[in-house]
């Protein structure tokens, strides 16, 4: 296979509409080993080692996402890439509470511009790395974004007791913080 360009990864993407997720699980594509991509544990993407600087490029990018066991992948109908990801590859990057008389929905936005509210669907985790909590939530499908800390904090600043556990109700639902 030919050597890739960001470009041209682009450019076989570039029909896709914005606000559509297409069906890459049901892909199966060659893959293309010569080409390195990652995101690190700040949600910045990088291909071939410099960062990609434009957001509508990432947004594209991280529509054709896939995660296979343990491994990420870029996916397109003609072919797949590996990415390299450090923790996981979303971030969320903000947040609301909408409080509708007892009840309360928690809406987030990721790095990649995409709101959605936490429950069942979407629920929070907290996974203990050296002590440190890491605070994660289902973006879609089995794609996962870090609760990055300002947020974490912010929402820490919310929690209610239930159940001898501290958290947060959104939707209907508990979801432990700490």
């Amino acid at each position: 296979m030919s050597s890739k360009t960001l470009s041209s990864i682009f450019s076989e993407l570039s029909n896709l509409d914005e606000d559509s997720f297409p069906p890459v699980e049901e892909w199966n594509p060659p893959l293309c080993e010569n080409v390195q991509m990652r995101i690190d544990r700040s949600g910045k993407w990088y291909f071939m080692n410099s960062p990609i600087g434009r957001d509508r490029m990432v947004k594209l990018f991280s529509r054709v996402l896939r995660l296979d066991g343990d491994e990420y992948f870029l996916v397109t109908p003609v072919e797949k890439i590996k990415l390299e990801v450090e923790d996981k590859p979303f971030v969320i990057i903000d947040f609301e509470i909408i409080k509708k008389g007892n009840e309360q929905t928690i809406s987030f936005k990721t790095n990649t511009d995409e709101f959605f509210e936490v429950n069942e669907r979407h629920p929070i985790r907290i996974e203990y790395k050296e002590e440190e909590p890491s605070p994660y939530v289902v973006v879609r499908k089995n794609l996962e974004a870090l609760i990055n800390r300002n947020v974490y904090y912010n929402l820490i600043e919310e929690c209610k007791e239930h159940n001898g556990q501290f958290g947060i109700f959104s939707s209907g639902s508990f979801y432990k913080l700490s």
